[in-house]
């Protein structure tokens, strides 16, 4: 394909070269003559491992060229990728006056003309950005609707600097945004030859790709070096500890946990978490995440809260007691947290778990439901189906396959909350309601 790329900076020149090296016929457009010189020497404006060979050698084939001329690089060009900086703003919120300066200058450089052209948004943007602010731009610069010649997608770049060429050569995984089957398809050719999965999704969806990674590899280094504080203060080789911990791929490293839902809880994670900062507490080692772990935790179990009672104070079930399915254990459960609250609020609930059997409870497990709702044998409803005809609410937090049914055949025209984020329950006809998606 024939390519402009918008922005010389590290993405913009790595992918540049990198593009380059697939066969494509590659034009950056940048407004720094010093970058712009340098690469028509076949010189790399940017230190990085492999880059200054590959920018030679694409140079050298006459694949690789650069530009300030705009309406030049794209007369040909049948893709372009913006790649420009969102730098922070004084009020936190990232600055894309590039990225619209950008896009106006393509739009306004195609305006007229016949040749179909599909623009690649790769700077990093706020979800919602490539859709509601960048497309209307394109189309009033460009004097026509997205669509007909014009396509648009948000491309997200996962570039590590120090090996964004390698990254670039086996990313974890190549997402295209796309607005319309021709932008995803021209995206995908742009990517021929590089080996990944490649995943289709929505423009708003692959903009928060880029800043979930980003905020996570932050959470990371932060957890990290947090919990090598704490086991400092404690005496223990932290080093050795994470070596060990990140040895975990099917809980600790892994997919496990990291889906939106209720509130953690049980005899395990709340009580660890406390025990850690505990720990930091005795050293003087600040815990400020393991801090924020439990407080957002409560914040979440706030927000279930606040779904219901935004629906009224109506007769209403909760499906769900033990902190999880299949068990009994009610220790810590957020979904007793939240019975409790509802209880204390004045509102009429019932409660569905079979698997929370009051004869068989016992130890510290009775303790804690005696404790936080000492009446709740008398919530307990023994059928699914008449407690889902008695209530107004249906707050659905995990549930046997049977009473789910009873949730699906009869639920309809009631208010249902889920908590779980069970996509079988969207469809049966309730007034569906969540708290987090």
């Amino acid at each position: 394909m024939r390519v402009a790329i918008f922005g010389l900076g590290y993405v913009g020149a790595v992918s540049g070269a990198c593009l380059a090296e697939l066969g494509h016929e590659v034009v950056g457009v940048d407004v720094s003559d010093a970058k712009i010189d340098m690469i028509n020497r076949g010189e790399a404006p940017i230190v990085e491992e492999m880059i200054a060979e590959l920018t030679a050698g694409a140079v050298s084939m006459g694949r690789f060229r650069a530009t300030k001329d705009a309406a030049a690089a794209l007369i040909d060009a049948e893709a372009s990728l913006v790649s420009v900086g969102t730098p922070t703003a004084r009020d936190g919120t990232p600055d894309l006056s590039f990225v619209d300066a950008v896009v106006a200058e393509i739009g306004a450089a195609l305006k007229g003309g016949d040749r179909p052209h599909t623009v690649i948004i790769r700077s990093t943007v706020p979800p919602g950005t490539t859709e509601r602010r960048l497309a209307p731009l394109l189309e009033k610069a460009a004097g026509e609707p997205l669509g007909g010649r014009l396509s648009l997608a948000f491309n997200p770049e996962f570039l590590r600097e120090g090996r964004s060429v390698r990254d670039f050569r086996q990313p974890p995984f190549t997402i295209i945004g796309a607005l319309s089957d021709k932008a995803y398809d021209d995206v995908a050719r742009l990517y021929a030859g590089v080996e990944s999965e490649v995943v289709r999704t929505t423009p708003e969806v692959a903009e928060s790709i880029k800043l979930l990674s980003n905020a996570w590899h932050g959470l990371k280094v932060a957890f990290a070096n947090e919990a090598g504080r704490i086991l400092k203060a404690a005496g223990v080789d932290s080093r050795r500890a994470l070596e060990i911990f990140v040895k975990d791929a099917v809980l600790n490293i892994s997919p496990a946990y990291l889906r939106p839902g209720f509130a953690f809880g049980g005899s395990c994670l709340p009580k660890d978490l406390r025990a850690m900062i505990s720990i930091a507490e005795r050293g003087r080692a600040a815990a400020p995440i393991m801090k924020a772990a439990l407080a957002s935790n409560e914040a979440h179990l706030e927000a279930a809260l606040a779904a219901v009672r935004a629906c009224g104070r109506r007769p209403a079930v909760l499906f769900g007691l033990a902190f999880k399915p299949g068990t009994d254990d009610l220790r810590e459960s957020p979904y007793v947290a939240l019975a409790e609250r509802l209880i204390g609020k004045g509102y009429a609930l019932k409660i569905v778990d079979p698997y929370v059997d009051a004869s068989r409870l016992m130890g510290k497990n009775k303790e804690f439901i005696e404790r936080e709702i000492p009446h709740f044998v008398e919530m307990m409803a023994k059928d699914a189906e008449e407690a889902v005809d008695a209530a107004e609410i249906v707050i659905y937090g995990h549930a046997t396959g049977v009473d789910k049914g009873a949730i699906l055949e009869r639920g309809v025209g009631k208010i249902l909350i889920d908590l779980s984020g069970d996509k079988d329950l969207e469809a049966c006809g309730a007034d569906y309601r969540s708290v987090a998606w």
